[in-house]
């Protein structure tokens, strides 16, 4: 088998179709389905199911693609990292994240990005969950990941940032005028959950400091995306907690809790940065740090 049999199978999965495939791969639709064809005789059986409308793995296939996937990925990546060492002013620098880090990190670096590296263009991978970030970097879908400090990663991770949490709240609420906030006042406060909700050793952070205060949140929506949620607060459906930098451009109030929290914002990779993925690094360094850095709050995922 070839890597380039592996790339055709990769792009009829991922494009759910030949047609489709052959026309991002800039080939006939009878030479790929030869070379998977050949691929499949390699392997020793059918990868793919042809249906009236569009493919599917099979049982094989599916125990396949992930490994077929990695390659082709890891050999882009290879070629990426040989080029940004060899001084190439151009070509692409894939970053994976989690949405809430996409809106309220990225926004500034990919501007300066743009300014002082334009022949190198930014591909943006944007995840729900930090479990699917993790899950999608260990396949090798980008040079970087930008989140929280991942559990148990068996790659370089770099922290370049802090990032304050903080209540949001209308601006005509009585707690938008007030310097801080313990979560004991919220008891019977309805509130505004996310999936991308910090977790400390296992749990929500909030469900645990509440329990801490005690009491148990009232949920009054749950979303799946931070800034669908932040929007839900500031409409007065609810309470939020939620990173401060997220809250740029919005017009809402954001009240520090107290004690106040932070977690750490981290870059982490698959081998060591070189080229153009260690300068975008340096630049979340520079720029990204949406928070001075004080003492560390226990490790959290959002």
């Amino acid at each position: 088998m070839s890597l380039r049999q592996m790339e055709y199978l990769v792009a009829v999965v991922e494009q759910e179709s030949f047609t489709r495939a052959a026309e991002a791969l800039h080939v006939t639709q009878s030479a790929l389905s030869h070379q998977i064809k050949a691929l499949e005789r390699t392997v020793g059986g059918p990868l793919l199911e042809r249906m009236t409308r569009g493919v599917r793995l099979t049982a094989m296939g599916r125990a396949y693609f992930p490994h077929a996937q990695l390659a082709v990925r890891s050999a882009r990546q290879a070629r990426r990292a040989a080029l940004a060492a060899g001084g190439a002013e151009s070509g692409e620098l894939h970053i994976a994240t989690v949405h809430a880090q996409a809106v309220g990190v990225l926004p500034e670096v990919c501007a300066r990005w743009a300014r002082a590296r334009p022949g190198v263009r930014l591909v943006l991978h944007e995840y729900a969950t930090t479990e699917e970030l993790d899950e999608q970097m260990a396949r090798g879908v980008a040079d970087l990941a930008l989140g929280p400090r991942p559990k148990d990663w068996p790659g370089p991770v770099t922290v370049v940032g802090q990032e304050r949490m903080v209540l949001v709240v209308p601006h005509g609420d009585p707690l938008a005028a007030r310097e801080s906030v313990r979560l004991a006042e919220l008891a019977d406060r309805p509130w505004v959950r996310c999936s991308l909700e910090p977790v400390v050793e296992g749990r929500r952070w909030l469900d645990r400091e509440c329990e801490r205060a005690g009491f148990t949140p009232r949920t009054a929506v749950r979303t799946q995306h931070s800034s669908t949620a932040v929007r839900m607060a500031s409409a007065g459906v609810g309470v939020l907690l939620t990173a401060a930098h997220e809250l740029r451009g919005l017009d809402c109030a954001a009240v520090p809790t107290d004690p106040p929290w932070h977690r750490e914002i981290t870059v982490f990779f698959r081998v060591e940065p070189t080229g153009a993925a260690a300068e975008f690094t340096e630049l979340l360094r520079t720029v990204g740090s949406t928070e001075p850095s004080p003492e560390a709050s226990p490790d959290a995922r959002n």
